[in-house]
């Protein structure tokens, strides 16, 4: 080989390392898990993948399997929320996991039994009333269950309603917010009928769950007493709690499984440290798709009791 040949491959070489150094820099830099969160521990995918922040202005991407179907929305308003689509979840089971029965003691679940690779979102009280929020359920369609309190919504039922319309119930979780077990047996009663009452006016559905605030009283007699009293047929706790970029986990290894119910709420950036509710929504349906789960729709799971 000839001088100017030689000089031609160690130019070639040279850029070829440029570009792999370049390669490396951009995969340590999307390790970053959204504001700093831990990722969580046996998440081994977690490290290396982008973590979004989410909602329409902060550039983010969850991470996909490759060629992974949208959900129900598609992949252009998932691109909108700087997300890209979770699988789809399964068709439900014919052969419902939770059979309520109409009368006498109603059961306490945090999650359902199924072999389904799937997790379900509940959100609760309904003090942060975002439209984009709305705007951010109406596109991607991802199933959520609300659990609402009556003092904290009271001031606009209508929010609630469009995300009613896409197939998602609005459940009870009392009229104050309160510790349940401080509460006498009557008041106890009180808290979950009206708060039953009032939902089943404005939503025309009785809620079939409720949910004591906290999950405090959720195991004793006397509040098992009040919702049997009240309408709902089952107490419904909760495995994971949603933060504001990731998961607090009830299990030691830190790991989602089939089945989990999810717990987060209605909040905005007074309450998150300056994320918004899209933003956190994001993160949560990051973490999810991390660990390769699909989002379901609680009430699919779940037989109701027989009319």
């Amino acid at each position: 080989m000839n001088r100017d040949g030689r000089s031609r491959t160690r130019t070639r070489a040279r850029a070829y390392a440029a570009g792999a150094l370049a390669l490396l820099a951009f995969a340590t830099a999307c390790g970053d898990n959204g504001g700093g969160a831990a990722a969580p521990a046996g998440a081994k995918a977690a490290s290396a993948a982008p973590q979004p922040s989410g909602g329409g202005g902060t550039p983010a991407a969850a991470a996909t399997a490759p060629g992974a179907a949208p959900a129900e929305g598609d992949a252009a308003a998932w691109a909108k929320w700087n997300l890209k689509p979770l699988t789809p979840a399964p068709a439900p089971p014919a052969d419902k996991p939770i059979k309520l029965e109409r009368s006498g003691t109603v059961p306490v679940f945090s999650d359902v039994k199924t072999t389904d690779k799937v997790v379900f979102i509940t959100i609760d009280d309904g003090a942060e009333k975002d439209p984009k929020f709305v705007e951010m359920l109406t596109d991607l369609k991802v199933p959520i269950t609300m659990f609402l309190t009556k003092d904290i919504v009271k001031n606009d039922y209508g929010y609630f309603k469009p995300l009613q319309a896409l197939g998602n119930h609005i459940q009870n979780h009392t009229v104050t917010h309160p510790v349940m077990s401080k509460l006498s047996p009557e008041k106890q009663k009180s808290e979950v009928c009206e708060d039953q009452a009032a939902l089943t006016q404005q939503y025309g559905t009785a809620p079939l769950l409720f949910r004591p605030p906290f999950g405090d009283g959720a195991n004793t007699p006397t509040l098992n007493n009040s919702v049997q009293q009240c309408g709902p047929r089952a107490i419904v706790l909760w495995r994971e709690s949603m933060q504001i970029h990731d998961m607090q986990y009830q299990a030691g290894d830190k790991k989602l499984k089939p089945g989990d119910i999810i717990l987060a709420h209605f909040r905005g950036p007074k309450e998150l440290k300056g994320a918004t509710m899209t933003q956190m929504f994001a993160d949560l349906l990051a973490r999810i798709q991390e660990q390769g789960f699909s989002v379901a729709r609680l009430d699919d799971y779940i037989q109701p009791p027989a009319s």
